[in-house]
């Protein structure tokens, strides 16, 4: 057993979830989407369904409220997300996709099916089951945690 290589390990694992992450990015590029940046993915994820509050969207990606806002202002000018009153409480404004931003996570999902069917192609279905499996092994099956924009920035 090699001795040393542990370092290694993460940066592999990096590797792989950044040639996903370009890959979804580039394709979302050439279709329409230039601006749009990895944390703009987190931040999507983190408004979800029935969006959120800038204070619970800077919760949940681990970053202040004020860097919330400034990113939900950016993703408002460019037309992902939209600001509304609460409806059940017309003291809060609710962060929610709009059409433009549900367009582009449901294509993302869509994009990062066709790269993992590309991964499969290379090293065989087989084994990248297995490596997922190992994966969830190694790491547990909790869900992914969107705090990673906070994480990086700590």
């Amino acid at each position: 057993m090699s001795t040393g290589d542990g370092f290694l390990l993460p940066l592999r694992l990096f590797v792989g979830f950044r040639q996903l992450i370009d890959g979804v990015h580039a394709e979302l590029a050439r279709e329409g989407h230039p601006e749009l940046r990895p944390l703009h993915g987190f931040v999507f994820q983190a408004i979800g369904r029935d969006g959120t509050t800038a204070v619970e969207l800077g919760r949940r990606l681990g970053v202040s409220k004020q860097a919330a806002g400034k990113t939900i202002d950016n993703l408002e000018r460019l037309g992902y997300v939209e600001r509304a009153t609460d409806p059940d409480d017309a003291r809060r404004k609710l962060v929610r996709l709009t059409d433009r931003g549900v367009t582009v996570l449901i294509r993302s999902a869509q994009i990062f099916d066709e790269l993992r069917a590309e991964w499969a192609a290379r090293i065989g279905p087989e084994r990248l089951r297995a490596l997922e499996a190992d994966l969830v092994t190694a790491t547990g099956a909790e869900a992914f945690r969107l705090d990673v924009p906070g994480w990086f920035g700590s």
